[in-house]
């Protein structure tokens, strides 16, 4: 196991995943399809130490159920858990953390993505979002996830002077967010 990696995956609720997904999937099958999905990341973390932040009850059991440790906060939105997640492992004595979507159903291998010394930003398929980030702790990395974040990781990078590399790989791009997405994956 590497003491030194982490990987941090950020789940909001499953009662509320994926609304943009609602004119092709109903509620519970929203909900089933994020569980898969974040399990499957899970099983693409291997021996690396895995940690889901949330602010939803029911993830958070959901997570203890598959013996993953859970980081609890309590202020909503994506950016702010993500720093109050890297803050914590880093005080936990972590050096690096993978960031990694839960809506990613081909992810495997997360480890791969740790091995430059630096930051590795993984694009989306639409060439816009981050689905994966690997930051070193302790550099006072700005989170930008929303429309563009890719281009704003990479500025974050350029400007705090870290070593950096974008790289695209087809099974940590392809991240589930719109109803065409659905056609590239079996939900079953």
């Amino acid at each position: 196991m590497n003491k030194t990696t982490a990987v941090l995956i950020p789940i909001k609720s499953f009662h509320d995943a994926k609304a943009r997904l609602s004119e092709s999937l109903s509620k519970s099958e929203r909900s089933v399809l994020m569980k898969k999905m974040a399990e499957t990341v899970i099983d693409s973390s291997g021996s690396l130490s895995i940690w889901v932040v949330c602010d939803d009850d029911e993830v958070a059991v959901w997570a203890k159920s598959k013996n993953v440790s859970v980081i609890k906060v309590r202020k909503p939105g994506l950016n702010t858990a993500i720093e109050e997640g890297v803050s914590t492992l880093e005080k936990a004595g972590f050096s690096k953390v993978i960031i990694a979507h839960a809506d990613l159903p081909n992810a495997d291998n997360l480890q791969k993505c740790a091995e430059f010394e630096g930051v590795t930003i993984v694009q989306d398929h639409k060439g816009d979002g981050t689905p994966v980030l690997v930051i070193p702790t302790g550099e006072g990395f700005r989170f930008s996830y929303g429309p563009d974040s890719f281009a704003a990781h990479t500025l974050e990078a350029q400007r705090l002077g870290l070593p950096y590399r974008q790289l695209f790989d087809p099974k940590l791009s392809f991240d589930v967010d719109e109803p065409e997405d659905l056609k590239f994956f079996k939900t079953n």
